[in-house]
């Protein structure tokens, strides 16, 4: 099983000679893609201590049946916040995605409202059709992907211009955990947090700069009771922070992976009707 930055220094490309940051160093810009600098020993072991502890946690997730992964379902309650206080009772939810850039969730029991996104693109579902979601939400939306637990693990560590930092012992969501930092080449950061003892990821949390205001946002996930499903491990309950603030909760009750979707359910024009195709299956 490849997995992070196999047969190279960890985040560094072919033929480069770089010194990673050290975790003090975890806010600087990493250098140029062809920049040759010395790689110093401490550095190396820093970068090699985190490739570990990611290894690790790939592992823990369910290795290579982990990272193959085509598509997943799931089906649970969602419940949103506002500035930390619940903004209504929750709902029922069905979401469907397909590595790497499809997903189509739906919402109230009847099933009769979806949003759909598709490569850079979204769509709202309802009665009335399809139409574009708003601006906003979309690039939130393409923002979380981006940042996604299971983008970081399958594609940033794999990407020879990506920084490995070893950042120690942290606490996060009340586990003991090590915590290790990503940097892209552009400068874009995520932190992982891997519970000491079962190496499985608890906590993930990013940065990123408002373009109107330019203040910097905090977003973060809490992942939390695992359990098998198909040969990988699924967190059942999925929170996400905003500036400290809860945000969004996600209970989930059932979890399927490669069971090879409908590709009508991710055409926002196909008509796609889920309970319609629920009876089917009966």
């Amino acid at each position: 099983m490849v997995l992070v930055c196999s047969g190279v220094p960890c985040g560094f490309g072919h033929g480069q000679s770089v010194t990673a940051p050290t975790p003090s160093q975890g806010s600087q810009k990493t250098p140029p893609a062809n920049t040759a600098i010395t790689l110093d020993k401490e550095a190396l072991a820093n970068a090699n201590k985190a490739k570990a502890v990611i290894e690790r946690g790939i592992e823990a997730l369910g290795g290579q049946t982990y990272l193959t992964i085509r598509d997943r379902e799931s089906q649970g309650r969602v419940y949103g916040f506002h500035a930390g206080r619940p903004s209504g009772g929750g709902g029922p939810f069905w979401s469907f995605s397909e590595f790497p850039d499809k997903e189509r969730v739906e919402f109230t029991k009847e099933r009769d409202i979806a949003q759909v996104f598709i490569g850079n693109k979204g769509y709202e579902i309802t009665f009335k059709g399809p139409h574009p979601v708003e601006p906003k939400d979309l690039e939130d939306y393409l923002r979380r992907r981006h940042f996604a637990l299971d983008v970081i693990l399958r594609t940033w560590v794999n990407d020879p211009n990506v920084v490995l930092i070893y950042e120690g012992n942290a606490i996060a969501a009340e586990h003991s955990a090590e915590r290790v930092t990503l940097i892209n080449d552009k400068n874009e950061s995520v932190s992982l947090f891997f519970d000491t003892d079962t190496h499985l990821p608890v906590k993930k949390s990013f940065e990123w700069r408002d373009p109107v205001d330019k203040q910097k946002n905090l977003e973060e996930e809490v992942y939390d009771n695992y359990k098998p499903v198909s040969g990988i491990m699924a967190p059942l309950s999925v929170t996400r922070y905003f500036n400290g603030d809860m945000s969004n909760q996600r209970f989930l009750v059932t979890v399927t992976i490669n069971q090879g979707l409908d590709p009508a359910m991710f055409d926002p024009n196909s008509g796609y009707n889920p309970n319609k195709q629920a009876k089917g299956k009966k």
